[in-house]
């Protein structure tokens, strides 16, 4: 769903991790599934439909639900919730059972790259443009991931949950970049598939523009978006460049 306007070449780009530049579903769906059969078995009861319910988790669909608690939180925080579903649920020694069945996504292995970023962040770098990552996901495993895909050396930075910013949509990591780059926030553009990453672009002034490759409608993204694309892929026909094909 290309729009025929074309969007200004801004001087910096923030992109959203999950659901923007890596598959949302094939990293967090598998994860959140082991994680409710061990909470079960560590709680000794039949909890882990309600706790993909709680989560924010279509079981039957196998999809994140937009605005759930694993869409919106970071993992510390999703982590509490967890501790407070159990303490809710009557489990004894809910921190030992949150604890014993806790693990963190293998970054390298579950990352599947919604197109060749490496091509597409070439291009935007060729024409000046200068890119960063904002994530609701730790620093960590966030880096680890955009090593593996080997796009580290493209980016001007990644900002996580865990590095001490309010996250989204507060307006803080798209400043934080801005003042990094020396880039005034309406020359920045931010690109995302959730709400939170488009309110977190019109609270600190920059651009913004939707995906479809993650967990949110295009009706949902539209009011706060400048446009809404089927992918990140479609970016520099937006931005009136030339995105060459590659031989598989």
């Amino acid at each position: 769903m290309l729009p025929a306007a074309r969007l200004s070449l801004p001087e910096l780009i923030i992109f959203d991790k999950d659901g923007t530049l890596i598959e949302f579903h094939a990293m967090w769906s598998g994860w959140l599934e082991g994680l409710a059969a061990r909470l079960a078995a560590g709680a000794g009861r039949t909890l882990a439909a309600d706790y993909l319910s709680h989560a924010g988790y279509d079981a039957a669909a196998r999809r994140t639900l937009p605005g759930g608690r694993l869409a919106r939180l970071s993992m510390a925080d999703f982590y509490a919730h967890g501790i407070e579903f159990l303490t809710e649920h009557g489990v004894a020694d809910p921190e030992r059972v949150m604890a014993a069945a806790w693990s963190i996504p293998d970054p390298v292995h579950t990352a599947h790259p919604i197109t060749d970023l490496d091509a597409l962040f070439s291009l935007l770098r060729a024409h000046g443009c200068r890119l960063a990552v904002a994530t609701s996901d730790d620093h960590g495993p966030a880096e680890a991931t955009l090593a593996h895909l080997g796009v580290l050396r493209h980016l001007e930075g990644i900002l996580g949950a865990d590095d001490g910013l309010p996250i989204k949509p507060a307006p803080d990591m798209v400043l934080h970049f801005c003042r990094l780059t020396a880039v005034a926030p309406a020359r920045a553009l931010v690109v995302g598939d959730s709400q939170e990453d488009l309110r977190m672009a019109r609270a600190a002034g920059a651009a913004a523009v939707g995906v479809l490759t993650g967990i949110t409608s295009a009706a949902q993204l539209a009011p706060l978006a400048d446009h809404v694309l089927d992918g990140v892929d479609q970016l520099p026909a937006l931005l009136g460049l030339y995105l060459p094909s590659r031989a598989t």
